[in-house]
């Protein structure tokens, strides 16, 4: 599968922003796929986690609250709501699925990786 990831930007702490993650192949749908972010001199983190059929998510203790994950099969597409942005969330953010079908943040488990989308938070 191969993933393709927008949305990101330039927004205000407190604004709002939601990424999308465009997936190609017919058995998306097979797939859990999670979020993570990289920031400059950081290593890459884990923000989210969804399961192949959207029943079961996963979220860092960072974005907890403020971040929802969601996914449209139909659409082929995984979602990323981010709501009260804050400075700590500027990073490039990616997408990745795997066959994982267990919640994880472990990056490894992820076989596909999209290019990722800039989010930066101004203050």
């Amino acid at each position: 599968v191969q993933l393709q990831a927008s949305g990101g930007g330039l927004v205000q702490a407190g604004g709002s922003l939601r990424l999308s993650c465009a997936a190609s192949g017919r058995t998306f749908s097979s797939y859990s796929v999670g979020w993570f972010r990289q920031a400059p001199g950081k290593e890459r983190e884990f923000v989210a986690y969804i399961s192949w059929i959207g029943g079961s998510t996963y979220y860092a203790d960072s974005v907890k609250g403020r971040f929802t994950i969601s996914r449209d099969n139909a659409k082929n597409t995984v979602y990323l709501q981010m709501s009260n942005l804050k400075p700590g969330d500027t990073a490039v953010y990616y997408c990745a699925a795997g066959t994982v079908r267990v919640a994880t943040p472990n990056p490894k488990s992820f076989h596909s990786w999209g290019q990722g989308t800039q989010v930066t938070v101004s203050s």
